[in-house]
């Protein structure tokens, strides 16, 4: 019996959309609501479902909001509609040289022709030329950029880049694992870091960036994964005796849910415990609070370096 290629498409449950898409669940009902799309579909036990035709167009959505537009601008156009604005927009907005790094080019080829293999060696052997803090910033950051930009102007597919952040985060955790630690037994403050993103946020490639940086620097970290409940980062933070919680946030997140879950967890730590935030989030670029140390990957060296200062003039 042949099977139509209609029934092969299985519809996505909201929570597989918000895993796709990095749109949070509330966010998709709120639209379904006030702009009358998504759409769902039910299935047998009464719980939305979503076709893929707009799974695609919420992809598309997310990448227009992440190069500045608003929903309600761009919900209402077509998936080619908003394939052309998000390549035009692309092509606008590259006003910085194409290629930060010399081979950023043979990278992204290595990856469209989906030798994943030849480019996770090709990574860590520039890891190892250029040193784990040149890697991450000059190479790795730009490298996430382009695939970024390369999907939004459809050519990249969605497979193609997760299987581009799947090796980089291989490459990654091996380089981290390989970093000696460091003996602070003479005297030489840590600091112990406690790296998590909080329970909407899903995205953990900077995070992973961030903690490699930190590594590097000698700090004692502490991953938690992604998705961590602030209850628990408070447990664990104790738990570890953490000098500096560090949290990753996309523009995914709302920002108000930010402010607020900063400020929840500025309430909760000890107060010994200082709370880093990097990404790109808007809550960290418009008037970020006091008790929040906003920290660019490029800065987290000498963050680092300033923290130890702090602790020793602490201790004269």
């Amino acid at each position: 019996m042949k099977t139509s290629a209609i029934s092969l498409t299985i519809p996505s449950t909201i929570s597989d959309v918000e895993r796709d898409t990095g749109l949070a669940k509330e966010t998709l009902r709120v639209w379904e609501r006030r702009y009358d799309f998504p759409r769902p579909e039910r299935d047998t036990f009464g719980e939305r479902v979503y076709p893929s035709d707009q799974v695609i167009k919420l992809r598309l959505i997310k990448r227009l909001i992440d190069l500045g537009y608003r929903p309600g601008k761009v919900i209402g156009y077509s998936s080619d509609e908003l394939q052309a604005l998000a390549q035009k927009t692309t092509a606008g907005k590259k006003s910085e040289p194409a290629r930060p790094h010399p081979e950023l080019q043979t990278y992204l080829e290595l990856c469209k022709s989906h030798q994943m293999e030849a480019f996770r060696r090709k990574l860590t052997q520039a890891m190892l030329v250029m040193g784990m803090k040149n890697f991450v910033i000059d190479l790795v950051a730009p490298l996430i950029t382009h695939v970024g930009d390369a999907w939004a102007c459809g050519q990249f597919a969605v497979f193609e880049e997760h299987l581009f952040t799947e090796s980089v985060q291989i490459v990654l955790r091996g380089a981290i694992f390989s970093v000696p630690q460091v003996n602070h037994s003479n005297g030489s403050p840590r600091p112990r870091v406690l790296l998590t993103t909080l329970p909407q946020e899903r995205h953990g490639l900077g995070l992973l960036m961030a903690e490699a940086l930190f590594a590097a620097e000698g700090a004692h970290c502490i991953s938690l994964g992604v998705q961590t409940p602030v209850p628990d980062i408070v447990e664990a933070a104790r738990a570890k005796q953490a000098d500096i919680v560090a949290l990753s946030f996309s523009t995914t997140m709302n920002p108000r849910h930010v402010s607020d879950s900063l400020a929840e967890l500025h309430a909760r730590l000890p107060e010994s415990t200082e709370l880093w935030a990097g990404g790109s989030n808007a809550a960290l670029r418009k008037r970020p609070p006091g008790y929040v140390h906003v920290c660019e990957l490029a800065g987290i060296s000498s963050a680092v370096a300033e923290w130890r200062q702090r602790q020793r003039q602490a201790a004269t």
